[in-house]
């Protein structure tokens, strides 16, 4: 039975030409879960916010939406708000109480339900969601992981028919992610749930999904069995952008040019690589990582508490990293990574270290001097550093703070914006931009500052794989010009493949710096799907090129036997 029919939908926003969706058409069957992919700004969001009545973007609406056989905006406001949940992109942005109970409540009355009704709601989400340990806490003091869990529960605690969610793995580190995709699941096999995912982390959501939808400017590019997807798109170039965003068995059985059943899973990429490639050789030949000798930035046994009757956050943390260097920082929701980057940037000071900024204690740089010709944080949620209407005003702005000559002014914006493709978005609003184009401009601010240390957290987060691989070679650019590069981040697959060095930040302190291969090759969960796909068969693959050229130089097993 259909949940669910959308015939020829339109949008376009306002004072904007091009539509962002053109004449979609397609259904979804009770208790099916459809994945929906495809790059920043292709149209999967505002999809997702008109199938929410109350969260639809205001502008120019032409096409059908029924839900259960009746269209969507003759739906009694009751029925709309209770029938579809939504769970949003980032978890800080949905919780409206101060309290863990009250906040698994707050939904339930405003629906209007008796007291006895919510109270025994409330503690079957509570039960179901493993969210007894943390019932009675304070809402800020969760983790990200946390939060997600607590929005989701909330949501359910209404016992909606159909679950839209945008992106809600994006900010969770992999365990926290994985841990919360498996909820997903439950919730769709177990209770029937019809579930709607938008989603860039597609290594765990394609094996559950019924079906993907693939969406490119505005239209479905592909809508079928996600084991159909791979086959689907192998008309496109190697370089595509969405090629770069699916699960990394896929990813290899692609770039080996397979034509038999395509893996999906890491079980399924193992067993594709022992039946189809030996391991004669096992391993590649990886030069030895060599840094410069000067040392851009140090932390210095530094400990940190954010009030004195709290515990430590960071506890005797030391770090060095050299000039030149992209230095990948890994570790769980709240463990303190965030804390270290704000000690580091000078927004936060250690009770107990030192922290050393191009050789200088950070605590001699006077009034702005830290941050003018020297470093630049990016932080997490890049809207918080956007003011004004638009992104050349917002520049501009940034220009006059520093000082520069109103005559250099232009030169210097243009400069920055063509270095990350985003010059011709100079006369849009900030918050109109894609999340990916969010970041670019983010980074286009921290530029204007010409720093020598720009220190980024969590930069790839809500943005797709061909916008990370656009990342990727702004960063690699920066580092040719001789900025260091301190990232904090979630992404493993990221930090494999660009980063010089990486350390996982655990309890307090940083532990087991590593260049990429053998840093990934020792870990089970901070890892790549292509280590564990490859792991026992070859030995310091870690990214799928790594796998795909040990696989080449292998050879197919059944040519070797012929030979």
């Amino acid at each position: 039975m259909e949940i669910l029919h959308i015939e020829h939908l339109n949008f376009t926003y306002p004072g904007v030409e091009t539509p962002t969706l053109r004449d979609l058409s397609f259904s979804v069957e009770e208790g099916e879960f459809i994945v929906i992919c495809g790059a920043s700004g292709c149209g999967k969001t505002t999809l997702l916010r008109l199938l929410k009545r109350e969260l639809a973007p205001h502008g120019t609406l032409s096409g059908e939406i029924l839900f259960a056989g009746t269209p969507l905006q003759q739906l009694d406001d009751r029925t709309a708000a209770r029938e579809v949940g939504f769970v949003l992109q980032n978890p800080e942005h949905q919780i409206a109480t101060d309290k863990v109970w009250h906040e698994l409540s707050f939904g339930l009355e405003n629906l209007g339900l008796p007291t006895e009704v919510i109270r025994r709601r409330v503690a079957e989400m509570a039960s179901f969601f493993g969210i007894q340990e943390w019932f009675r806490k304070d809402t800020a003091s969760l983790s990200g992981g946390q939060k997600q869990m607590l929005n989701l529960a909330s949501v359910m605690a209404a016992q909606p028919s159909v679950l839209l969610l945008d992106e809600p793995t994006s900010q969770l580190d992999p365990i926290a992610a994985a841990d919360f995709i498996a909820t997903l699941r439950k919730l769709n096999r177990e209770l029937g749930l019809t579930i709607l995912l938008v989603e860039h982390r597609l290594e765990e959501v394609f094996p559950i999904a019924d079906r993907v939808m693939v969406m490119d400017q505005g239209q479905i590019t592909l809508f079928s069995p996600p084991d159909k997807i791979g086959r689907g798109l192998a008309h496109l170039p190697a370089e595509h952008p969405l090629l770069a965003g699916l699960p990394s068995a896929v990813r290899i059985f692609q770039a080996l040019g397979r034509e038999d059943d395509c893996p999906l899973t890491v079980r399924d990429g193992r067993q594709f690589l022992k039946q189809n490639y030996s391991n004669r050789i096992d391993s590649l030949e990886i030069p030895p990582y060599r840094h410069s000798e000067k040392v851009a930035l140090e932390v210095r046994e530094a400990w940190f508490r954010y009030r004195k009757e709290l515990p430590d956050v960071v506890r005797g943390a030391s770090l060095k990293v050299y000039e030149g260097e992209i230095f990948c920082i890994l570790g769980g929701n709240g463990t303190g990574k965030t804390t270290l980057l704000n000690l580091i940037a000078g927004l936060s000071k250690p009770y107990r270290g030192n922290i050393f900024i191009r050789g200088k204690k950070s605590t001699d740089y006077g009034g702005n001097s830290l941050y003018r010709k020297n470093l630049a944080l990016l932080p997490q949620d890049p809207q918080t550093l956007f003011i004004q209407e638009t992104l050349r005003e917002d520049l501009e702005e940034l220009c006059r703070l520093a000082k520069f000559p109103r005559s250099e002014w232009e030169a210097r914006i243009l400069r920055v914006t063509q270095l990350l493709g985003i010059s011709h978005k100079l006369s849009s609003h900030p918050y109109d931009l894609s999340g990916g184009e969010q970041q670019k401009a983010a980074i286009a601010k921290m530029l204007l500052l010409e720093p020598k240390i720009l220190l980024m957290d969590e930069p790839t987060k809500g943005i797709d794989a061909g916008a990370k691989t656009a990342l990727a070679q702004i960063l690699q650019a920066l580092k040719k010009e001789g900025i260091t590069l301190l990232i904090v981040t979630h992404d493993v697959e990221f930090a494999a493949e660009y980063a010089d060095r990486c350390a996982l930040f655990f309890d307090g302190e940083l532990l087991s710096s590593d260049p990429p291969s053998l840093f990934f090759t020792g870990n089970n969960f901070y890892t790549t799907a292509a280590n564990r796909i490859s792991r026992g068969i070859y030995q310091n693959a870690v990214t799928c090129g790594d796998v795909v050229r040990l696989c080449r130089e292998n050879g197919v097993k059944e040519a070797q036997n012929e030979g």
